[in-house]
């Protein structure tokens, strides 16, 4: 199996998630079954149908989270500096077409949220910023076309 590289509050994002369903979620989902079932015939119970169905969807979530725990290899990006764009780092970008300024953090596909400014390690713009500098400038193929930023600003830690 492979690793998968994460920060460290992703990490703990994931246990949380984790915990959360485990705790939280499957007892809830239990106790809706068993109020479904006292309902009475099962084969036309909507309320028990989709109990189960929740059930599947949390369990399906938990062996998800639990496989990328397993897997994960957690980075402390507190712990990272250089000149160089990597795993971890804050990169600020000048769009050359817009001059609109994009601040994004490289981090591990489970963590990635691009609203929030987190990018995965394999995204399109990650692959295309990985390894350079400041003053460099990178082509980046996005579904909507092609991008051209200028980065502006790298920073670790944050």
């Amino acid at each position: 199996m492979d690793k998968v590289p994460i920060t460290v509050r992703g990490f703990a994002d994931l246990e949380a998630e984790l915990k959360r369903r485990q705790q939280e979620e499957r007892p809830r989902i239990i106790q809706a079954i068993a109020e479904a079932r006292a309902l009475g015939d099962l084969s036309e119970n909507a309320e028990y149908h989709a109990a189960k169905e929740a059930q599947s969807l949390n369990e399906g979530r938990v062996l998800e989270l639990e496989s990328l725990i397993s897997r994960a290899e957690v980075i402390d990006v507190a712990k990272l500096s250089g000149t160089k764009i990597k795993f971890g780092a804050t990169v600020k970008l000048i769009d050359e077409d817009t001059e609109e300024e994009k601040t994004y953090q490289i981090v591990g596909e489970p963590e990635a949220d691009v609203r929030a400014g987190r990018v995965s390690i394999t995204s399109p713009i990650a692959r295309a910023l990985i390894g350079k500098g400041v003053g460099d400038t990178v082509e980046v193929v996005t579904p909507g076309g092609g991008k051209s930023y200028e980065i502006v600003g790298i920073q670790f830690g944050v």
